[in-house]
């Protein structure tokens, strides 16, 4: 058969919740276009059913996830990184078709989003000590903090780097143990859809990472209102009052909260999104003596 006959397959997007593979409950699709107009494909329109299940997915995933070994969660992260290279002509056409980019650009786009996974992969077992440490006492005491992941955390992904941007916020939370429910870029969703076919080949456990597409003004306020959820990146919260409005329902039940600020992503990042949504244990515990001289440790 000829080119000029056969049909094309195209791609069914789909949600990535749980480790799985779901439309939306509602049914519902949106257009997605490049920059020019042209159709590339319908995405899920995610509903608050979407949300609400992708919160239990993360909150089922915490515990594994949060428990395992910071070099553990360092191999996966970097097995991600594997994967991605392995897709990397994939991802370079759909990030030249959403931001509009030309091959060359969103080659090295995705080179970057690449190299920014490798990044936080060697910052899993590192970040302990840099916030954390053994604390002076004025008595005879050892006092010792260390970090622990907040729990699950909802993420609006940035509305305009569809693909590095997506990698810089959601690779620093899960690489510090917590879970995440993201709302892909409203306009540019199809990068983030994809990643999650990479994440579920990629020995990530299931719900560590949950991809919603649709309108974060539809689904933010339930996921910033939710009692489940324990902190909200609010960077691509872009629209209108919505970041507001978010953190206003956040304060219900005390989310941490990031606030949208101007980033370049191409930048080097720091260890700041790390640490916005780390917690910080303090152990104290008494000294002992260590025999009949009296001396102590």
């Amino acid at each position: 058969m000829s080119d000029a006959t056969r049909l094309s397959v195209f791609k069914t997007y789909k949600l990535y919740v749980g480790g799985k593979f779901p439309r939306s409950e509602s049914g519902r699709v949106y257009e997605v276009s490049d920059s020019k107009g042209k159709w590339l494909a319908n995405a899920p329109l995610s509903s608050r059913k979407d949300a609400r299940d992708a919160v239990v997915a993360a909150r089922k995933a915490f515990g594994g996830w949060a428990g395992a070994t910071a070099y553990n969660r360092g191999q996966i992260l970097y097995r991600v990184a594997e994967m991605l290279e392995g897709r990397r002509d994939q991802f370079v056409r759909e990030v030249a078709d959403a931001e509009g980019l030309s091959k060359s650009k969103a080659a090295a786009v995705v080179d970057a989003a690449i190299d920014r996974w490798v990044w936080y992969a060697g910052w899993t077992d590192k970040i302990a000590q840099i916030v954390g440490g053994a604390n002076p006492v004025a008595g005879p005491y050892f006092n010792l903090s260390t970090p622990e992941p907040t729990g699950v955390v909802t993420v609006v992904a940035p509305q305009d780097s569809s693909f590095l941007g997506l990698v810089s916020v959601i690779a620093p939370v899960i690489a510090t143990g917590n879970t995440a429910v993201v709302i892909a870029s409203e306009r540019a969703p199809l990068p983030a859809l994809s990643l999650g076919e990479v994440l579920a080949t990629s020995d990530l456990p299931g719900g560590v990472v949950n991809i919603l597409s649709g309108k974060a003004s539809e689904m933010g306020p339930h996921l910033a209102a939710h009692q489940d959820v324990n902190a909200i990146d609010l960077t691509g919260a872009t629209e209108g009052d919505l970041a507001r409005d978010l953190e206003i329902a956040a304060a219900d039940n005390l989310k941490r909260v990031l606030r949208p600020r101007t980033e370049d992503f191409a930048e080097s990042p720091g260890t700041d999104r790390m640490t916005a949504f780390l917690e910080t244990k303090t152990v104290w515990h008494p000294t002992g003596s260590l025999g009949a001289s009296g001396s102590s440790y």
